[in-house]
């Protein structure tokens, strides 16, 4: 809190320190948050100064830096840093933001202590002020993720085509049980239109969420509204849609969403929570609901988001971007979505670490996200490979230089440490606001005909080294983090 001596040069308890020989740019004055008092960092020409404080006598386990900020921007860097704790430093920038804000940064302690640090490398006149900081152990208080959820959109077609899936000790088992026993919660289905295989379509999505249910798991339902795969490259319509004008692509939105959830709910499998388009950063249901035509797009999520409700009130809409590292790109969309009004609950985003960035560009977003638009956030989508060698002929997607950008050696411990990583950065974005978790496709395992193209039986699979199951089908220490995570 910076209160115990007024304002000082150092607030007793911390260090400062400088390359540049400018400590004096950090010091405490008048102008707290919750007190009298407040950390400021901020000198008449260009500084650098870092206040920090060496925690020591810690049980090894997880870890969180909380702080309260402000800041007028334009730093060459400004952050939160917890470093010297038996692992690489973790970082966490301080937003440019008026009000004041909570941010953290979650490490691992191996070695009985840590370094927090409050750094700014700045540019004449730059201000930073910190307030209120909190240091605690066990990720967000210690409390387990809300969701600990799953994507098993393959795993049916797998099944038919005679996958197989063990427990760790070889024996075979029922894999939405098996993940049900290991702290799994949460399953997630895509729905496609009308695709080739005849797979996550309506019927088939009906099957597995009585599965699903059955294991007393909830269900997110994910409409790509497309007959094949949607993402932030692709979003072509369904062939049945190709001839709409918009107000029939509109309707064509609310009704096949409504037909889907409603006989779900009939069958007495309602879904709990609905995406409304996947990884719709540019849009959806090209060209119409293109991100450059926002008023068409808003339309076309407001129909989705409105026929789930219409199902069920209590069922929760999230909208869900790529690239969950990517903050200015996300504040954009969902500004444009929330002036427009479009309904929604949660907002979901995917973060594959070796494609989107650290996991403190995730942390940063997160947290800006889930304050600036008062929702919770989530991972609807995460993976990591555990080795480098394939089981089958198709390339796969995780390679050597993934596994150097992912930061993580591609090995089952590698793997698990990777999904860790990231709930616990989940748990730690503030006021309670981080959900939980999606591994996505963790029992795409390679299985003759069940490859990544729908038209064409023998495509192969580029994921099956990312799958929590190895090439003898028995479970991997990944699959395991989800009952401690």
């Amino acid at each position: 809190g910076f209160e115990s001596s007024g304002a000082s040069q150092t607030p007793p308890g911390w260090s400062e320190s400088s390359s540049s020989g400018t400590q004096s740019a950090g010091f405490t004055e008048a102008g707290g948050r919750s007190g009298n008092y407040r950390l400021s960092h901020w000198a008449s020409g260009a500084y650098r100064v870092e206040t920090h404080q060496q925690l020591t006598g810690l049980g090894n386990g997880s870890y969180t830096l909380r702080a309260w900020v402000r800041s007028g921007g334009g730093q060459v860097a400004a952050y939160l840093s917890l470093r010297n704790c038996g692992g690489a430093e973790q970082r966490v920038d301080i937003p440019t933001v008026a009000n004041w804000t909570q941010i953290s940064v979650t490490t691992q302690v191996t070695n009985g202590q840590c370094t927090a640090s409050i750094v700014s490398d700045a540019r004449a006149g730059n201000w930073i002020n910190v307030d209120d900081v909190e240091f605690t152990g066990g990720g967000s208080g210690g409390s387990a993720a809300q969701i600990r959820g799953v994507d098993i959109s393959t795993l049916l077609k797998s099944q038919d085509r005679g996958g197989v899936y063990r427990d760790s000790g070889g024996t075979q088992r029922d894999p939405v049980q098996l993940l049900g026993a290991n702290g799994v919660n949460y399953a997630r289905l895509k729905v496609w239109v009308n695709p080739a295989d005849g797979y996550n379509n309506k019927a088939r999505v009906l099957t597995m969420a009585s599965r699903i249910k059955a294991q007393g798991m909830k269900l997110l339902v994910d409409f790509h509204y497309s007959d094949t795969w949607a993402d932030p490259g692709k979003q072509y319509k369904p062939a049945a849609w190709n001839g709409y004008n918009f107000t029939q692509l509109r309707d064509a939105v609310y009704n096949h969403t409504y037909d889907v959830l409603n006989a779900l709910k009939a069958q007495g499998t309602t879904a709990d929570m609905v995406q409304v388009g996947n990884e719709i950063n540019d849009g959806m249901l090209w060209p119409d609901g293109r991100s450059s035509n926002w008023a068409n797009l808003a339309a076309l999520l407001t129909a989705g988001s409105n026929a789930v409700k219409a199902v069920n009130g209590s069922t929760q809409v999230m909208l869900h971007l790529a690239e969950g590292g990517n903050n200015s790109q996300h504040r954009w969309w969902f500004d444009q979505a929330t002036s427009r009004g479009v309904p929604f609950d949660v907002i979901g985003v995917s973060h594959y670490l070796y494609w989107h960035g650290s996991l403190s560009s995730l942390q940063s977003n997160l947290n800006d996200l889930a304050s600036r638009y008062g929702r919770p956030v989530l991972v609807a989508e995460t993976a990591y490979g555990f080795t480098l060698n394939a089981d089958d002929s198709e390339p796969n997607i995780f390679n050597s230089s993934l596994q150097q950008a992912g930061g993580y050696p591609a090995t089952p411990q590698g793997q698990a440490d990777a999904l860790r990583a990231v709930f616990t950065v989940v748990r730690s974005v503030p006021n309670g606001r981080g959900l939980g978790v999606f591994y996505w496709e963790p029992t795409w395992t390679a299985v003759p005909g069940n490859g990544w193209d729908p038209g064409n039986a023998s495509s192969g699979n580029g994921w099956e080294n990312q799958a929590l199951f190895d090439y003898g089908d028995r479970a991997l220490p990944g699959l395991s983090v989800f009952g401690s995570a």
